[in-house]
């Protein structure tokens, strides 16, 4: 799915909190946070990458910050949302807000940076201009 924000694209995918994603604190634990950051960028990859682009090329995270805003609990209706800052000649930044669905609470903002891998030999490689181009939409400034 896909929504604008402040005018600009934004992709986003419910989240189902599970009962092993519940710490002994009774939220969600902060590693899960971290697997709903990849979950949004493979599912927001896999909706706009043509299969050609997904059979040449792949993302491997070298980087994450998470601010941890606001506690989720089981139950909660969550929102992954996510959207491309900076791009350079091998890397996106990538965006995420962890949301309650409810209340449209910010539970986590994450920072992170892909690099884009060629499949065939496992190594770093260039973005070319028409990956670049497919994700246009969802590149905010800034």
């Amino acid at each position: 799915m896909s929504f604008a924000k402040h005018g600009l694209q934004v992709f986003d995918i419910p989240i189902s909190i599970l009962p092993t994603d519940i710490d002994d604190n009774e939220h969600v634990n902060n590693v899960v946070y971290l697997r709903w950051i990849f979950d949004v960028a493979l599912a927001h990859w896999n909706v706009s990458a043509p299969d050609d682009m997904k059979a040449t090329y792949g993302w491997v995270a070298t980087r994450h910050e998470i601010d941890y805003r606001r506690e989720a609990v089981l139950g909660d209706e969550i929102i992954a949302r996510t959207w491309i800052g900076a791009v350079d000649s091998r890397r996106f930044e990538r965006h995420t807000e962890i949301v309650r669905g409810q209340d449209d609470h910010v539970l986590a903002r994450a920072r992170s940076l892909w690099t884009l891998i060629a499949r065939d030999t496992g190594r770093i490689t260039r973005i070319p201009p028409h990956m670049v181009e497919l994700f246009a939409a969802y590149m905010h400034p800034g």
